[in-house]
């Protein structure tokens, strides 16, 4: 299987995912539907922090990103696993205020934050602003200003680091959208520019290199390209930064092709680099963070569709319809994005029938995955899992052609709660007038 959370019924027939038959939970809950490991969850958000404790100084925390996935119960578990959150905008903040999440402990993103969401997201607290451009940085100056104390600010930089991921996900070269380049000279200059600033606390510096990271040194590469800038500001402004953030990015299993990565050793093999690194710049070892989203919660994750039609053409190729599509699960349609899926209720069934799963939405493009090998009985009424989909399926589900999102439910002990309720059709026109 993908990922040791998924097995097999004793019988063999059923797909059982946290050790629950994925059969019984799609006739308890309906379909579609987002299932969520809780202790899956919990597991890994355990990993980073005894690698952090293990590895790096005081105040070195792991971050989870809220993007990957974000619902209230999720930044209720983070809080109990004692994690950071890093968040991309006010409905980002507001979620995790409903939570009752410690705020001071929130790091917010975003290459563009208008002045509603800096003014929101000071009245609430939030700890750390990371600023993308200097426009930000007139705007956290004015606003912290009327409000007469310091902000504290990391400033997101480009390390000029390709880490040979997807075009739409790599963020870490010189030309993104995302940060100031080191490599051009302007980080120095914004450094310069924030230092001056009386509202603003300089506490660090922050990269992203990308997502779906698998590349061996790519986190290590920029960890010596930010600890060398460090030292460079040191030099020039007398000013040595006490954090760094070198983002998120570990890749994931979607499929069996893809590397295992053991979170224990790759953190170790940054911090033996950050280690030296400082050493050798002479520059005292700052705090670390790192934002682990996808690596924390895509594996954590399943969602089940039903079967509604099956349709070959003959010479051509064969199509299995679900219930739900691009809309809860969008991935494919965005990236080409491979994927596991099984017929949960058939997995003792040869699969001797390839096709492609498609969604219900009117989009020739609304595909789940193409060329899926399956049962040859596969028909109305079967249920399909799609695997590792923990990570952006229901942080990027929509409502295109009108369908209401899933349910997403969490497994746990053996039992299973409603986390996020399925949306009904009134939902839908909430709030039209």
């Amino acid at each position: 299987m993908i990922c040791e959370n998924i097995s097999v019924s004793r019988d063999g027939s059923h797909l059982l995912f946290a050790g629950q038959d994925t059969v019984s939970l799609a006739q308890e809950y309906g379909t579609p539907l987002y299932l969520m490991d809780e202790e899956r969850i919990r597991s890994r958000c355990r990993t980073y922090k005894a690698a952090f404790a293990r590895n790096f100084g005081p105040g070195s925390v792991p971050l989870y990103a809220s993007k990957a996935n974000c619902f209230k119960r999720m930044y209720q578990i983070m809080q109990e696993e004692g994690m950071g959150i890093d968040v991309v905008s006010s409905g980002e903040i507001y979620t995790a205020l409903q939570a009752g999440f410690d705020l001071s402990k929130a790091y917010f993103h975003s290459n563009n934050k208008t002045d509603w969401d800096v003014a929101y997201a000071m009245d609430n607290h939030v700890g750390y602003f990371v600023a993308d451009n200097a426009e930000e940085i007139k705007a956290v100056e004015r606003e912290a200003g009327k409000r007469n104390f310091r902000q504290q600010v990391l400033l997101r930089l480009t390390p000029g680091i390709d880490p040979h991921t997807y075009e739409a996900i790599s963020t870490g070269k010189v030309d993104s959208k995302f940060g100031v380049a080191i490599e051009t000279g302007q980080a120095s200059d914004l450094v310069g520019f924030v230092l001056k600033q009386p509202h603003v606390e300089l506490c660090g510096f922050h990269c992203h290199v990308g997502s779906q990271v698998f590349a061996e040194d790519v986190f290590e590469r920029a960890a010596v390209k930010m600890l060398d800038f460090i030292a460079e500001m040191k030099r020039k402004y007398g000013y040595e930064a006490r954090q760094l953030d070198l983002g998120g990015g570990y890749g994931v299993r979607y499929v069996e092709s893809d590397p295992h990565l053991d979170i224990d050793v790759k953190v170790d093999e940054v911090a033996r680099t950050i280690h030296s690194t400082c050493e050798r710049l002479g520059i005292r070892e700052p705090e670390i963070h790192m934002e682990p989203g996808r690596s924390i919660v895509a594996d954590a994750g399943m969602v089940l569709y039903t079967v509604g039609t099956v349709k070959t053409i003959p010479g051509y190729k064969s199509y299995v319809s679900i219930d739900g599509g691009m809309g809860d699960s969008p991935r494919y349609a965005l990236y080409k994005a491979k994927y596991t899926l099984y017929a949960a209720n058939k997995m003792a069934e040869p699969c001797d029938f390839k096709a492609s799963v498609v969604g219900r939405c009117c989009e020739s493009g609304d595909i789940i995955q193409a060329g899926v090998m399956l049962p040859s009985s596969i028909h109305r009424g079967d249920i399909i899992a799609l695997c590792t989909t923990g990570a952006y399926h229901y942080s990027m589900a929509s409502n295109y052609n009108r369908l209401p999102r899933p349910a997403t439910v969490m497994l746990s002990g053996g039992t299973s709660y409603v986390a996020v309720r399925r949306e009904s059709l009134e939902d839908l026109v909430r709030n039209d007038l």
